[in-house]
C-alpha cells in the first residue's frame, strides 16, 4: 500500500475507533483488527494501539467536561488506581511471550464483543449498586485498569460496571468519569509500551490524531445515539473478527 494510502487508513481507522471507543467503549474492537489488517503483528498491533489510544480519552475528556462538573474529587481518588492498574498491564504484555498474546486475544476479542450487550444487565443487578468509594470498590477500577494496560477492547465497559459500583449518577455522566479514568490507565502503558514495546512509531501519529478527532466527535453521538441498535452490530462483528483471529491462530 503507497504510504499516503497507509496514513489517511490510519488516521480513518482512528476516527472510527475514536467515537466507537468514546460512546460504547470498543475502540481496540475496530483500531486492533484493522491494524493487523495493515500487516502489523499481533503483538505490534496491540502496543502500537496502546500508544495512541489515550488520545481518545484526551478528547472526550476536553468534550466532556460539562458532565465530569462535581466529580472531580472521586474521579482524582481513582486516577492512582488506574495508573497503577495500567502500569500493570503494559508490563504484563511486555515481559509475556509473543504467541502467549496471541493464542487469548481471539478469546478477549469475544468476550469483549459479549460485554457490551451483557453491561446493561449487570448494571441492573442489585450487586452493582452504588457503594460509593470502597475497597472493593476501588479494587474492581484497578483490576480493569490492568485488563485495560494488557489489551483495552471493552475495558471501558468494564469499568463502567465498575464505576456502577462508585458513582450514583446518570450513565453519561458517568460515561464521563470513564473516558477520564481510561485515558490515564491507557496513557500510562502508552509511555510503557513507547519506551519498552516494538511500537510501530510512524503509524502512532495518523492513528493518535484520528483517535483524538474521534474522542472529540464521541460525546456528541452518545448524547443523541440511542445504543441498542449499535450494541448489536458491535458484538456481530467483533464475534466474526473473533472467529477469524481463532481460525488464523488455531488452525
Amino acid at each position: 500500500m503507497p504510504e499516503v494510502l497507509f496514513l489517511i487508513a490510519l488516521f480513518a481507522t482512528g476516527v472510527v475507533a475514536g467515537v466507537v471507543g468514546s460512546v460504547v467503549s470498543l475502540a481496540s474492537l475496530i483500531s486492533y483488527p484493522a491494524l493487523l489488517a495493515l500487516g502489523m503483528s499481533p503483538l505490534a498491533a496491540n502496543v502500537t494501539n496502546t500508544a495512541s489510544l489515550a488520545f481518545t480519552g484526551i478528547g472526550s475528556v476536553l468534550r466532556s467536561r460539562g458532565e465530569l462538573r462535581g466529580l472531580g474529587a472521586v474521579t482524582l481518588r481513582l486516577v492512582p488506581m488506574s495508573a497503577i492498574g495500567g502500569g500493570l498491564g503494559a508490563a504484563t504484555v511486555l515481559l509475556a511471550s509473543e504467541r502467549s498474546f496471541e493464542l487469548i486475544v481471539p478469546v478477549l476479542v469475544a468476550g469483549a464483543s459479549l460485554a457490551i450487550v451483557i453491561q446493561p444487565r449487570l448494571q441492573a443487578h442489585e450487586w452493582f449498586r452504588p457503594r460509593g468509594l470502597t475497597p472493593a470498590s476501588m479494587l474492581g477500577v484497578l483490576a480493569v485498569a490492568v485488563y485495560t494496560g494488557y489489551f483495552g477492547a471493552a475495558g471501558g465497559v468494564l469499568l463502567m460496571v465498575a464505576l456502577g459500583w462508585v458513582l450514583q449518577v446518570s450513565v453519561v455522566r458517568r460515561n464521563a468519569v470513564k473516558n477520564a479514568l481510561a485515558a490515564v490507565a491507557n496513557g500510562v502503558a502508552a509511555v510503557a509500551v513507547l519506551i519498552f514495546g516494538p511500537v510501530e512509531v510512524s503509524a502512532v501519529p495518523p492513528l493518535a490524531l484520528g483517535f483524538l478527532v474521534g474522542g472529540l466527535i464521541g460525546p456528541s453521538v452518545s448524547r443523541r445515539l440511542g445504543d441498542d441498535r449499535l450494541r448489536w452490530s458491535i458484538l456481530a462483528c467483533g464475534l466474526l473478527v473473533a472467529a477469524v483471529l481463532a481460525w488464523r491462530t488455531y488452525r
